[in-house]
Formats: C-alpha cells, sequence, structure tokens
C-alpha cells in the first residue's frame, strides 16, 4: 500500500481555518478563500485534499455545500470531505458534486442501518471517520464523547463493507505533538483496512514514522496546522516520504 498525504482544509465561515484540539472557540483563519487554498496545495504537488466542514459538523447537516463543491470542480486531484453528512442524499449530492469520497463521522456512530446500507451501496467511496478521545469516539463535531472503543466500532463496520478509516485523536489534533501511532497502527492491524491518520501531525518525521507501517494497512495521513504554519513543506514531505498515493476514491 501507498502512503498518501492529504493537505486539510478545514472550513467555517466560508473561511480557511484551524481549531484547537477541535474547540470551535480557539480557531485560527489561513485563509478567506478556501479554492485558492485548494489550487496552491494542488499546484505543491498534492495528490488528494481532505476537506472538512467545520460548520456541517456542528449543525448535522452540510453547510458549505457549495463551496466545497466548487473546490471538486476546480482542482484536479480527488478530495475528500467530511462534516455533517448524515444522509444518503448528502452522500448522493457531493459524489455528484464530484467529490471521490465522503467521510461519514456521527453517523456512524449514532446510525447503523444508515451506514451499513451506504458502505454496500457506495463501498470504497465512504470513508468512516472515527474521532476519539482517549481511544472512545467522539461525536456531533466533537462536542460529545462516547463510550464505544474505535477499534470495537471499527469491526463491526468493516462487517458492513467498510475499506477506509480515518483516525483522529481529538488531544492532539491542532497541536503539533505527533500523532497517536501506536493506536493508529492497532486499529490498522485490527481492521486489515487502510487506516488514514489524523491529528498532531508536526514535522516530516512523524510522517516516515507513519510511512514506515504502509504494508500493514496505515495508508497516509491528514496534516493541516504544519503546513499553514510552515513546520511541514508540502514539497520536502512528498520527496521524503512519497505521498503520490493513488487509493482508490
Amino acid at each position: 500500500m501507498s502512503f498518501t498525504i492529504y493537505p486539510a482544509i478545514d472550513i467555517r465561515g466560508g473561511k480557511c481555518v484551524r481549531l484547537f484540539q477541535g474547540d470551535y472557540a480557539q480557531e485560527t483563519v489561513y485563509g478567506d478563500s478556501p479554492l485558492a487554498v485548494a489550487r496552491e496545495w494542488e499546484s505543491q504537488g498534492a495528490a488528494w485534499l481532505h476537506l472538512v466542514d467545520l460548520d456541517g459538523a456542528k449543525e448535522g447537516r452540510p453547510v458549505n455545500f457549495e463551496l466545497i463543491a466548487s473546490i471538486a470542480r476546480e482542482v484536479k486531484v480527488p478530495v475528500q470531505v467530511g462534516g455533517g453528512i448524515r444522509t444518503e442524499g448528502d452522500i448522493a449530492a457531493y459524489l455528484e458534486a464530484g467529490v471521490a469520497r465522503v467521510i461519514l463521522g456521527t453517523a456512524a456512530m449514532e446510525d447503523r442501518p444508515f451506514t451499513e446500507k451506504v458502505l454496500r451501496a457506495y463501498g470504497p467511496r465512504i470513508a468512516v471517520g472515527l474521532d476519539c478521545r482517549g481511544g472512545c469516539v467522539a461525536t456531533r463535531g466533537w462536542l460529545t464523547t462516547t463510550d464505544v472503543k474505535a477499534v470495537d466500532l471499527a469491526a463491526e463496520l468493516v462487517g458492513y463493507g467498510a475499506e477506509t478509516f480515518i483516525y483522529t485523536d481529538i488531544a492532539r489534533d491542532g497541536t503539533l505533538t505527533g500523532p497517536n501511532v501506536t493506536e493508529i497502527v492497532e486499529l490498522a492491524r485490527a481492521t486489515k483496512k487502510q487506516v488514514i491518520a489524523s491529528g498532531g501531525v508536526s514535522a516530516v518525521e512523524d510522517l516516515q514514522a507513519l510511512a514506515a507501517y504502509a504494508a500493514e494497512g496505515v495508508g497516509g495521513a491528514i496534516v493541516g496546522k504544519a503546513l499553514y504554519t510552515g513546520a511541514i513543506k508540502l514539497s520536502d514531505a512528498l520527496s521524503q516520504v512519497g505521498g503520490r498515493g493513488t487509493h482508490a476514491g
């Protein structure tokens, strides 16, 4: 399995922002035009883009759909999108708009029949976002933490056809303290499916540490704050880690 670097574009109020540990009160704006940011990452060699509708995650419905659809149309690389996707209509609309892969988070936790239905219908075009605190799944824009272990939920969803998981350690998101390699690798080994790491990536060395487990299913990493602060230069990361993967989407 190849290892893909996914530049993150988090959208709130129509702008490109980053939150600290998922806290909506701790926001930094990095660009007034998410489309311009997307074009910049594409120009630097990104093979995929990771878009999040933060308003949608909080409200439980797509809020920045038109903006995200415009990005999917304008860039030539595939994009994956999460945030507030709770219905099959939401999924279909994003896919019809040119999004390569949609991410289910809260819906995967709270509505198993729906999740099973769409996983069987859309297969690899669905990714499941496992946003975790202490190994337990959080939902509704990270505002609610459950007592369900990520590895247990993932095992159940593999039975429905899940092929890709995105594992976010909320405690590390936006902190530049390094990814939770141990839990990410454990999830990949347990599910035998692709796991994309998210949260805490601070240096190229973090990406190299994750990429070392590509053969075991760690298929990539989402990088946000480190790119926006300059802690990681995308071109350097791509040359040193690879990152030009071509996963199905």
